[in-house]
């Protein structure tokens, strides 16, 4: 019963610290967005897109899918 609340806590533990990775990599692609980055119109639009699907399932708690998004993103930006 001990070794599963342990397990349990890890488990919760791990969640919320991707849950406040989410909004470090949404201030790394804004702060480099904010440095008019030379991209084409069609990556800057794809970064935005993926910058605004990150925040919404960072939002309805699907951080792992959030923070593939935004690592998608930072790869675009060269971050």
């Amino acid at each position: 019963m001990k070794n599963l609340l342990i397990t349990l806590s890890l488990a919760c533990s791990a969640g919320l610290a991707f849950a406040h990775g989410c909004p470090k990599e949404m201030a790394a692609i804004d702060a480099r967005m904010a440095t008019n980055p030379k991209l084409s119109d069609a990556d800057k639009a794809k970064v935005q897109k993926l910058r605004a699907d990150g925040e919404a399932a960072h939002k309805a708690g699907k951080h792992d899918d959030s923070m593939k998004l935004l690592a998608e993103a930072k790869k675009t930006l060269g971050i």
